[in-house]
């Protein structure tokens, strides 16, 4: 019986490190976008425009060292949030979040590394080398990976989750309800407008602060009920 009473408090202990996880995803995430298409937009024919850029290298070589940390707390979040789910998890849904997540990450950082390909060659002086094609195919293949295949998982990321906390009432049914809003978005919306891809780490944001508030219900519940 003690072992039985401890066990949702176990389920809803953990809350707090994913929300703080949650909010460091969405920070470094949003950070690293915006600094991505300020400083090496993708509409600019010419590369030497932000290539021979010193300031437009070291800012993008700065998101590009950013994205790890990204990764690394989306990957914390992801794991403290099945923890919170605990016996209410769903295989189906827990499958499709979990391997969702893991395939944002490695497309995430599949397109770091081929932009740090091209800053590294610009810095070492490698970048003449370059031809016109090699340059389109590197530039092509991070475009990819981020604004399709990373992207793409984001959305359906956000499906898995939201109907996860539809089908356990671990958050309030309208976060779920924006998730599929803000997913419908994503797979629909982010090859026509990059800058959508914001919306991603901005709902985590939202998914993050409702988890945290949450956090601190159950606490002020057992004074008045018992």
């Amino acid at each position: 019986m003690h072992a039985a009473a401890r066990q949702p408090e176990k389920v809803l202990a953990p809350p707090r490190a994913a929300a703080i996880a949650g909010v460091l995803f969405s920070l470094l995430m949003g950070i690293t976008l915006i600094i991505a298409r300020l400083a090496g937009p993708g509409d600019q024919i010419d590369p030497r425009i932000w290539m021979n850029d010193p300031v437009r290298r070291g800012a993008i070589r700065f998101a590009i060292h950013l994205v790890p940390f990204a990764g690394i707390s989306f990957l914390w979040f992801i794991g403290v949030l099945r923890h919170r789910v605990g016996a209410l998890e769903d295989q189906f849904f827990s499958t499709v979040f979990l391997g969702s997540g893991l395939l944002f990450v490695a497309s995430l950082f599949a397109s770091a590394a081929f932009s740090g390909v091209l800053v590294d060659a610009a810095t070492s002086g490698h970048f003449q080398a370059l031809n016109s094609e090699a340059y389109y195919l590197i530039r092509q293949l991070g475009r990819s990976f981020l604004n399709v295949f990373a992207i793409k998982m984001a959305g359906v990321f956000i499906i898995s989750v939201s109907t996860i906390v539809l089908r356990t009432s671990i958050l309030p049914r309208w976060v779920a309800f924006l998730g599929y809003a803000c997913a419908l978005v994503l797979l629909l919306i982010i090859t026509n407008w990059p800058w959508i891809a914001l919306l991603f780490p901005l709902w985590m944001l939202v998914l993050s602060s409702c988890i945290l508030l949450a956090d601190f219900r159950p606490a002020a519940q057992p004074s008045g009920g018992l």
